[in-house]
């Protein structure tokens, strides 16, 4: 073996173990593997500049740019809200069924960050009995699209930058599909073995919010159970003020009426789920004070407010600031915000207008503590907009009208003009540890093949590959990846394996779509461990899942999904 082939095999294997046995993250891994291929010459500067610019990679960005807007939106949120009912079957199907339809489409990570909440905080069921199938849901839809995961976008990237004109929107579809409804199925019958566990305690401060019933609301004459508002993440609705009437505690079979006055208890930067109600205004809204920035303040011990009401200090006038949310510490406090008494070491969440900052009064009332971002509201034009922009977007792109890149950057561009997203939106969305970890995955496949490694590996084993079936070939790259995957991030698997699955093509002179395909899908069947994937690592930090609870359920589905995608990979293409 050369010193240059020695040089990378080292880099490659090192690359491994430190995924494997450390805690360190991929970006920076696969960044130091970067530059060591730099520094010994391996790979030059144009190579890695080429790898930032691929297509793949640029349409993975731009993607999940998209889906940032995407999130703002009250879809994800009231379907959310609507998922649980008082029948097991009834919630696992409607879980299932949301979940696995959106993380076709959506960025699957996020759908189950956003569904979460729901779910951990429902009365109906233990949260540990949908939790597992709602991430398995998210991994399986995600493989039915090329846009479902990133893990496909990848594979695509190596793809194009091997000379193929990359996988179709539905090239998945047959497999993923298939195999996921399957699975779905299986999941299903086997949920008696998902444990009945308590939830993770939530790490975050309590604040009291109210919210009005306004004439229009889409939530009077309902119940509260109909509603859903017990299924509104780190929101808890504790109370009820009707006519200047305390009613506490709410029953699930109370009916909202115009004009009550909802008071809500937890986590404030939950709040857009509040929002999207129609119908429902929060205390700050009514004066058009609530925007994306909120202010969060101590009352001093010496603040001429204190033992005073809100109405009573005049408190939108004297500060230019309207209260969202208030936190008693050490003791609970109920009934309208505007008639609470305050008090020294209150903290107050402001939404705050232009002549705030150079009121007088500021420091003699408060302590400022910090600043805290919001999802802004949308209005519902701009919901229609964004929804019907990326529904349009995927239908040309899948009709091969315009390519998938073109179409998103220019529904990126239009939703920063309709003020849906910012520049500092966009800024902050950039997947930079995912771009690292792209980049130097390509970077290192390109030393491999440069060097000789694969062309060694494969004349090496060629006796042996030509005298193999090609699914047996097929069955060993996809069973590799695997393994690859439950020990590493799927990203990371497919990234790894893509080199010498394309190495094996060549050598047995095979279709190249087969072993990419392959490869896909094999990273992300990411069932056993709970590390491996993002959605898995989601849902075990939000319950008291053991490393058990995963072998037990994802082993069975693993086995059925593997099958299910090797057997149609065998009848379409061999």
């Amino acid at each position: 073996m050369l010193v240059d082939q020695f040089i990378v095999v080292a880099v490659f294997f090192f690359t491994i173990a430190s995924l494997v046995f450390t805690n360190r993250r991929p970006a920076g891994i696969f960044g130091a593997c970067t530059l060591v291929l730099l520094l010994t010459q391996q790979i030059t500067f144009d190579n890695v500049l080429k790898n930032a610019t691929n297509l793949g990679l640029v349409t993975l960005i731009l993607l999940l740019l998209v889906s940032h807007s995407i999130d703002k939106t009250a879809f994800v949120k009231r379907l959310g809200r609507a998922i649980i009912s008082a029948s097991y079957t009834r919630s696992f199907i409607r879980m299932f069924a949301v979940t696995f339809g959106s993380s076709a489409l959506l960025n699957n990570t996020a759908v189950v960050a956003s569904l979460i909440g729901p779910i951990k905080q429902n009365t109906q069921h233990a949260p540990s009995k949908l939790l597992i199938p709602l991430s398995y849901a998210a991994i399986l839809g995600g493989t039915v699209t090329l846009i479902g995961t990133s893990t496909n976008l990848i594979v695509d990237s190596f793809l194009i930058e091997h000379g193929h004109p990359g996988f179709a929107f539905f090239d998945f579809t047959l497999f993923g599909l298939t195999a996921g409804l399957l699975c779905g199925v299986l999941l299903f019958f086997m949920h008696p073995l998902l444990p009945e566990l308590k939830g993770a305690k939530d790490n975050y401060a309590s604040y009291l919010l109210e919210a009005d019933v306004e004439a229009d609301s889409e939530l009077i004459g309902k119940t509260v159970e109909q509603n859903h508002l017990r299924n509104l993440p780190e929101l808890f609705l504790i109370e009820v003020v009707r006519q200047n009437k305390v009613i506490s505690p709410v029953s699930p079979n109370f009916t909202i009426q115009q004009d009550d006055k909802l008071i809500f208890t937890g986590n404030v930067q939950k709040l857009d789920n509040i929002e999207h109600i129609k119908g429902l205004t929060m205390f700050a809204e009514a004066d058009g004070l609530l925007h994306d920035n909120l202010t969060e303040v101590i009352i001093s011990n010496r603040a001429p407010i204190i033992n005073k009401t809100l109405k009573e200090v005049g408190f939108r006038a004297l500060f230019d600031a309207a209260v969202v949310a208030i936190r008693r510490d050490g003791e609970s406090i109920s009934g309208k915000i505007g008639e609470l008494k305050l008090k020294a070491g209150d903290f107050l969440l402001l939404a705050t207008g232009n002549d705030f900052q150079q009121r007088s009064n500021i420091s003699k009332n408060f302590f400022v503590v910090s600043e805290q971002k919001m999802t802004r509201k949308l209005k519902p034009w701009q919901e229609y907009f964004t929804l019907a922009g990326f529904l349009g977007t995927i239908v040309l792109a899948a009709m091969s009208l315009v390519p998938l890149a073109v179409g998103l950057l220019f529904l990126t561009a239009a939703l920063v003009l309709a003020n849906v997203s910012s520049l500092a939106d966009i800024k902050r969305s950039i997947p930079l540890n995912l771009m690292i970890v792209i980049i130097g995955a390509l970077s290192l496949a390109a030393a491999l093949e440069n060097s000789g490694v694969i062309s060694h590996l494969t004349e090496s084993i060629s006796p042996t590959l030509v005298q193999m079936h090609p699914i047996y070939a097929l069955i060993s790259v996809y069973l590799l990846t695997v393994l690859l995957t439950e020990f590493v991030t799927n990203n990371a698997a497919a990234a790894l394996m893509f080199p010498f699955a394309y190495g094996m093509v060549i050598a047995m002179n095979l279709p190249v779509m087969p072993f990419a395909l392959a490869v896909a899908f094999a990273a992300s069947a990411s069932f056993i461990s709970p590390y491996g994937y993002q959605t898995n690592l989601l849902v075990f930090s939000a319950s008291e899942y053991k490393f058990s609870h995963f072998i037990k359920m994802g082993l069975p589905i693993s086995v059925l999904y593997s099958s299910v995608v090797l057997t149609l990979l065998n009848i379409v293409y061999f």
